[in-house]
């Protein structure tokens, strides 16, 4: 691993913003003492108004999502959520993970949501994008006023993170299970922890994220897992050990998605994978091509989330007997549509 190596990031540089003329380099140095400096994390917040999003794409099994943070301190190379930082201007690289953009008024827009004559219960999912449990939240709390607003008015909410920060708002989260008013998935990469540290270097350990599930599983609230993104020749042969390990630790659901690397986050990638991995970095890289017909940033609906070919089928095959094996007649519960309250807690009394 090289001097410059920034430990502690996924990305290991800047890439040019497409949407900017201009094209920033930040420069990791400090010359006069000969160290090598991470990019600090910076804040910037935003007054959205509205804080819904609603989604199209039929590769993606909700509807409706909410996202208090642009942006994600946890750091994940892979993340398919890096160039959704250009709009913002900023880059998918070091940016996306060092500048935050927070929206403190989330809690207050999704009351006013909840309060419209015209909203129809739903589950929404938080986040869609970037990390709801993110290290930012832990001082912030964003993600925690909106659960107080979802257990006020009794709307379902789907929460997936990477972070066992969850678990500070078991009390909340208790409170909705016993309505079947939540889903919690936990995010699980990999077990292997010289392999998470490099990939995704700010999420909790593996062994962390199944102490994560058991502890949500005893307290009665419905726990499912995402191994996402399976990466060939890097984790997918984990994925047997992965299933058998999080549904001894009470999940209920496991699902995939192969690793897609759209727009600089082809880039990115590719230099963390050179840096990381110089002796199989071809292997795994002509493996990725692979599975989308040699564009690796594929967007075809259908096939971009599960891939396709020789390397795809394999995979899938083996996603599908572990979860028979270690899944069978498991599922999560339904979400109970009918405990919304339009008025909020007010209409108990």
């Amino acid at each position: 691993m090289k001097e410059d190596y920034q430990k502690g990031r996924g990305a290991q540089k800047n890439t040019a913003n497409r949407f900017s003329k201009s094209f920033y380099e930040f420069e990791p140095t400090d010359h006069e003492n000969e160290k090598i400096l991470a990019p600090p994390t910076q804040i910037y917040k935003e007054s959205p108004k509205k804080i819904i999003s609603t989604n199209n794409s039929p590769d993606i099994p909700f509807t409706y999502s909410i996202n208090p943070y642009q942006g994600c301190e946890h750091g994940c190379i892979y993340c398919y959520a890096r160039p959704s930082h250009e709009y913002w201007g900023f880059s998918a690289g070091w940016d996306f993970e060092t500048k935050i953009v927070v929206k403190e008024n989330a809690a207050n827009l999704l009351e006013k949501q909840f309060l419209s004559r015209n909203w129809k219960p739903a589950s929404i999912m938080l986040s869609g994008n970037t990390d709801c449990y993110q290290p930012l939240e832990k001082k912030l709390k964003i993600t925690r006023s909106l659960l107080k607003v979802f257990a006020k008015y009794g709307n379902p909410v789907g929460i997936i993170t990477k972070n066992s920060l969850v678990l500070r708002d078991l009390d909340i989260l208790k409170d909705l299970a016993k309505e079947g008013l939540v889903h919690v998935i936990i995010s699980i990469t990999t077990l292997d922890e010289n392999l998470r540290r490099l990939m995704e270097p700010r999420t909790a350990s593996g062994i962390k994220k199944l102490e994560t599930i058991q502890q949500l599983t005893s307290a009665g609230v419905p726990v499912g897992i995402m191994t996402a993104p399976i990466i060939p020749a890097l984790n997918s042969q984990e994925i047997p050990e992965i299933l058998k390990q999080a549904s001894e630790n009470g999940a209920l659901m496991a699902g995939y998605t192969m690793v897609r690397l759209n727009g600089a986050l082809e880039e990115l990638f590719k230099d963390w994978l050179e840096k990381n991995f110089p002796n199989k970095a071809e292997k795994v890289w002509n493996q990725i091509q692979n599975l989308h017909g040699g564009n690796v940033g594929d967007s075809r609906f259908g096939t971009r989330m599960r891939g396709e070919g020789k390397i795809a089928d394999s995979i899938t095959q083996l996603y599908k007997i572990s979860k028979a094996k270690y899944f069978k007649d498991k599922k999560l519960p339904p979400f109970n549509l009918t405990k919304f309250r339009r008025g909020g807690n007010m209409t108990l009394f």
